[in-house]
C-alpha cells in the first residue's frame, strides 16, 4: 500500500506552525508497513487543493488530507475535496448529531461564553462520503473514494486517524542498525546489500549520537533478515546504538 499525505494551511508554508502532523502520520503509517510516497504542504487555496487531490487520488492507493476543515473563511479543504469528485456538500444525520453533541459539551465546559455556530455548515461533508466523527473535534472528517480528510489540530487528527487506522496496512518491514564507520567507508557495502538482497538501505548520520543509523527496508522478511545479518558483518554494524569520537 502506497499513500500520499497532503497537509493544508498557509501557516505551514509561512513557518508559523510546525508541520508535526506529517511527521506523526508518516511514522504511524510506516509502522503499519505502508509506504508514504509523497508528503505535500499546500496553501488554503481551494483550486490548488482540488487539483492535488485529483492527481494523488489517481496515483496512490489512498490519500490523507489534513487541515482546513471547519467554518472559518480559510477552511476550504472539504469544499475542495468535494470539487475533486464533482460532489455537492451535504449534511448527514450522523454529522449533524455529532456537531450538536460536541457543541453541547463545549457549552457545558464554558457556560459563560456564547458560541454562534452554523451547525449545518460545520456538519457538511461531500455528498456520498463516509463521515469520520470523534468526541474530540467539532468538524467531522470524511472518506471519499480513497481520500481521507482529517482535522489539522493534532489531537483531533490523532483521534480521527485512530477510527480508520486498521484500513492502512502494507508489507514493508524495516530494521535499524548502527555503525561507527564514516559514510564514505561503507558506500560499496550499502550498494552491494541492496543489489544482493533486494532491500533498500538508508544511511542517516547522527552527530549527537555519534553514529550512523542504517535503516534496512524490504517486503520479504527473509530478505530483510539476510541483509541485516550481512550488514552486521560487513558494515561494522550493531543492532544496538554504538558511538565513537568523531
Amino acid at each position: 500500500m502506497e499513500i500520499a499525505l497532503i497537509t493544508v494551511g498557509d501557516e505551514l508554508l509561512s513557518g508559523d506552525t510546525v508541520n508535526t502532523n506529517a511527521n506523526w502520520l508518516a511514522a504511524e503509517l510506516s509502522e503499519r508497513g505502508v509506504a508514504v510516497g509523497r508528503i505535500l504542504s499546500i496553501p488554503d487555496d481551494r483550486a490548488e487543493i482540488t487539483a492535488r487531490v485529483r492527481e494523488y487520488a489517481a496515483d496512490f492507493d489512498a490519500v490523507i488530507v489534513t487541515g482546513g476543515i471547519g467554518s472559518t473563511p480559510d477552511d476550504v479543504t472539504m469544499e475542495a475535496v468535494a470539487d475533486a469528485f464533482d460532489r455537492e456538500m451535504a449534511v448527514t444525520d450522523l454529522t449533524r448529531e455529532s456537531v450538536e453533541r460536541r457543541l453541547a459539551a463545549i457549552r457545558e465546559q464554558v457556560p459563560d461564553r456564547e458560541f454562534d455556530v452554523d451547525v449545518e455548515a460545520e456538519a457538511a461533508v461531500p455528498a456520498g462520503s463516509r463521515p469520520l466523527v470523534t468526541e474530540v473535534g467539532l468538524a467531522p472528517g470524511c472518506v471519499i473514494e480513497g481520500v481521507y480528510v482529517m482535522p489539522g489540530i493534532p489531537d483531533e487528527l490523532k483521534a480521527t486517524f485512530e477510527t480508520v487506522a486498521d484500513e492502512f496496512a502494507g508489507d514493508r518491514r524495516s530494521r535499524f542498525l548502527y555503525t561507527v564507520e564514516p559514510e564514505s567507508n561503507i558506500i560499496d557495502v550499502l550498494e552491494t546489500a541492496m543489489e544482493r538482497f533486494d532491500v533498500v538501505v538508508g544511511c542517516y548520520p547522527d552527530r549527537e549520537a555519534d553514529h550512523n543509523r542504517l535503516k534496512v527496508t524490504a517486503t520479504d522478511d527473509g530478505a530483510l533478515d539476510a541483509a541485516a545479518t550481512w550488514l552486521l558483518e560487513n558494515a561494522n554494524a550493531s543492532e544496538t546504538p554504538v558511538s565513537r569520537d568523531w
